[in-house]
């Protein structure tokens, strides 16, 4: 298991929040998803075995947010 610690922007209420861990949490190899937004981060375990990082920034960026 890996931990990727993202900076994203665009988020600014509960609604941003549930978007981002739904659209996270329904891929393959996700193990759990911290959205944080005060600290403007999201914290995604996740199996390097089936998914890498920038499948799940793409994912990230697709749902409208941006990651630094």
């Amino acid at each position: 298991m890996k931990n990727l610690l993202l900076n994203v922007r665009g988020m600014s209420c509960s609604h941003c929040v549930s978007t981002i861990e739904k659209a996270l949490s329904s891929l393959e190899g996700v193990i759990s998803v911290v959205v944080s937004l005060e600290d403007k981060n999201v914290s995604v375990d996740y199996d390097e075995t089936r998914l890498n990082p920038e499948a799940i920034s793409d994912t990230i960026q697709d749902s409208g947010y941006t990651v630094l």
